[in-house]
């Protein structure tokens, strides 16, 4: 099989390249940029293009499969050259299904939470010594690449994003997989570039549940008011369980689940966390876990790559990082932070990063998101804009549209680390939020600084 991939270069893109590389397939691919860690691994495996950008020359008529990626324009020259000749385009999602037709399509989507979720239940399954491909967005402890496809695994767990599938499959991805089992994590607006109606977004969360085949499994969170409204008037013929926030206590920094077990231990933190704990047992229970085994296994997890991710402590300082950008997402993560460490001051760092946290008539939708944070900060870079073709925010707009006054604004990532290497670290944390990266620093070196302080 040879295969090429335009846009090699994103999350899942470049996994999936490797996993088909290792399969023993021709891989080849393109991209107009590529970093780390995706640039890293492809060359590890020996598939990194040898050039930057899309020629119409990496397009040949003996190619079995073209995957396109979301990066890609319409206008692209392969894309062009790709369907001139009648190939096999596929998105990735597309591709991801017809793989996998003869699986147990397992499919975790939500505007929140999915990838937390979806890694629950890759860990409790290997705990449990079940045999099972994956596709998640996020490295996973104890898994090597974000994406397996084998021949034998009869089930296969896929995190279901909602943003569209390619330039040319103008659809949310979720709406590809057809899955047998199913949750819903919550909706709340995101991808205003795509979905600038919000009734319109709404609607792709209800395709997905009528997406499920019949008289699958749907499991879907009952304390969010949007999907109450969806399961009201909810008529597929599937069998459907409502989850709710797991019952627990923290003691000491540490939340324990109440269980008819006994208390459970987690590694994890936060009321967003418990809700998707009680997600993930619904699936596992559907797929044959025992809630027992469930407990025992689940106890051990320690979370994906940048969702709550332990960066650091001292005897007074801890530091987490976390992919939070949408008002949902970011609310969250502050609520956890601060009750989970009551006895500490916290300095909560988020940058705006995405298309619709750039957005001038969206960011209204993050009032209030900050206000646990003892010492609420925003970064954003004006590169970034002028990236996007967008205009770039005044800082009392930004304290307007977050209805916070304590927000302090940086849009240097030099005055902005200055600012935190000055503060007085004693009984204080840190939580840094970013679906970027700070326009370029290097998180690492600064909790390192910080936590020497």
């Amino acid at each position: 099989m040879k295969v090429h991939f335009i846009a090699i270069g994103g999350a899942v893109m470049h996994n999936l390249a490797i996993v088909l590389r290792r399969k023993g397939y021709v891989v080849t691919g393109s991209d107009d940029k590529i970093v780390d860690p995706a640039k890293a691994n492809l060359e590890k495996e020996g598939i990194l293009p040898s050039r930057l950008g899309f020629f119409a020359d990496n397009i040949s008529a003996d190619l079995d499969a073209v995957i396109l990626g979301m990066h890609a324009r319409e206008d692209n020259v392969e894309l062009l050259k790709a369907q001139e000749l009648g190939l096999k385009i596929f998105s990735f999602p597309e591709y991801i299904y017809e793989v996998s037709k003869n699986k147990q399509r397992v499919v975790i989507a939500g505007s929140h939470g999915k990838t937390s979720i979806t890694s629950m239940v890759m860990h409790v399954l290997r705990e449990n010594n079940f045999n099972f491909d994956y596709m998640v967005g996020a490295k996973v402890k104890g898994f090597d690449t974000s994406v397996k496809l084998t021949e034998d695994a009869p089930i296969i767990i896929l995190e279901g994003d909602e943003y569209l599938a390619s330039p040319v499959h103008r659809e949310p991805k979720f709406l590809f997989y057809k899955p047998h089992a199913a949750l819903i994590s919550g909706v709340a607006w995101d991808h205003i570039n795509v979905f600038p109606d919000y009734d319109d977004y709404v609607k792709q969360f209800e395709k997905f549940a009528n997406s499920v085949e019949l008289w699958g499994f749907l499991t879907w969170f009952a304390e969010d008011e949007e999907l109450k409204q969806t399961f009201n008037h909810y008529e597929a013929k599937v069998r459907t369980r409502s989850y709710t926030t797991h019952a627990y206590e923290i003691r000491g920094n540490t939340t324990y689940l109440q269980t008819d077990f006994g208390e459970v231990p987690l590694k994890i933190f936060g009321e967003h966390n418990l809700q998707n704990i009680s997600g993930a047992k619904n699936l596992c229970n559907e797929l044959g876990v025992a809630y027992e085994d469930f407990y025992k296994a689940i106890s051990s997890f320690e979370g994906a790559a940048n969702r709550l991710q332990f960066m650091g402590k001292n005897d007074s300082t801890v530091i987490y990082k976390d992919f939070a950008h949408s008002p949902s997402k970011l609310k969250a993560t502050v609520t956890a932070m601060k009750h989970q460490f009551k006895n500490e001051q916290l300095v909560a760092v988020m940058e705006l990063h995405t298309f619709s946290s750039l957005n001038k008539e969206f960011l209204a939708q993050y009032a209030g998101t900050m206000n646990e944070a003892d010492i609420p900060v925003l970064f954003y870079n004006k590169e970034t804009f002028a990236h996007k073709n967008m205009q770039v925010f005044e800082e009392d707009f930004v304290k307007d549209a977050f209805e916070n006054e304590q927000v302090t604004i940086f849009t240097n990532k030099d005055s902005l680390k200055e600012f935190l290497l000055q503060q007085d670290w004693k009984r204080k944390n840190l939580l840094l939020m970013t679906s970027g990266n700070y326009a370029g620093m290097n998180l690492e070196e600064l909790s390192k600084q910080i936590l020497s302080l």
